[in-house]
């Protein structure tokens, strides 16, 4: 999922430059969706493999 934030970036970047400003603006708004997706994910799953390991681990 964060190999999409980026790809859709780099887009939204280029398309910018070359001066399709819709598309870059799309392209960076679906860039920052996908990034804060992955990282509440990402939370999610850490808080989830820290609280395993505690209770396996019996601390």
């Amino acid at each position: 999922m964060l190999r999409w934030a980026v790809v859709f970036l780099v887009l939204g970047l280029i398309a910018g430059v070359l001066g399709f400003t819709a598309v870059a603006g799309a392209s960076i708004a679906i860039a920052k969706f996908l990034f804060f997706v992955f990282l509440a994910v990402f939370l999610v799953f850490l808080i989830l493999g820290i609280t395993a390991a505690r209770r396996l681990t019996g601390r």
